[in-house]
């Protein structure tokens, strides 16, 4: 089986404590984005593959009504416990970004390391996924990882594979290298996409 899709083998890492993307704090993009666009219209977010919820804490804190998703439940429960320690609300449930039907449509999908935590090999299913799971005219908001690796997790993607992926069925709002984490320095950037009201799938 992948294992990147497995949710087993995510679960094993987060009881080994081999979380090396675990940074404890939400990624300064998502932070400096939101600082700087406080005029947003809120609304429902979804963060897929939310880990243990530092970004969902950032949307929350922001004032939108987050949800993250994640396969392993001692993520979920980690989010759950840390959320409620931080006297934020959001909610989070145990579900498979990839496969399972949304609970309804979310005006706000924002990426952060899914993308590059699942094979190539599946980003077709990934992209299908946001078209599910997001409204019309909704937002995808993305920090892809441009490293080179083909071996994973994580998995190396580049802007044109993005914008090869997305631009059939996303208008590309705007582009720039965020802020990082320092070992990430220089190596994410970041879309903000709108999805197209008219497809053509």
């Amino acid at each position: 089986m992948n294992r990147s899709l497995d949710g087993n083998y995510w679960e094993e890492r987060y009881q080994a404590q081999d979380m090396p993307w675990e940074k404890g704090e939400a990624s300064p993009g998502l932070v400096d984005f939101l600082a700087a666009h406080a005029g947003l219209k809120r609304g429902a977010v979804c963060v897929p593959g939310c880990g243990t919820g530092h970004d969902v804490r950032a949307w929350a804190g922001a004032g939108f009504d987050a949800f993250g998703y994640d396969i392993a439940p001692s993520a979920i429960q980690l989010a759950k416990e840390r959320t409620a320690a931080a006297g934020l609300k959001a909610r989070f449930g145990l579900d498979d970004f990839l496969k399972d039907p949304p609970p309804f449509l979310f005006d706000w999908i924002f990426e952060h390391t899914l993308f590059c935590a699942i094979d190539p090999r599946d980003r077709e299913d990934y992209v299908r996924a946001v078209l599910r799971w997001l409204k019309p005219d909704g937002n995808y908001l993305a920090v892809n990882y441009l490293i080179p690796d083909e071996t994973g997790p994580p998995f190396g993607t580049t802007r044109e594979e993005l914008m090869k992926r997305f631009s059939p069925q996303f208008e590309l709002l705007s582009e720039w290298v965020p802020r990082s984490y320092s070992n990430r320095t220089g190596l994410e950037l970041m879309l903000w996409w709108r999805r197209r009201k008219a497809e053509h799938r």
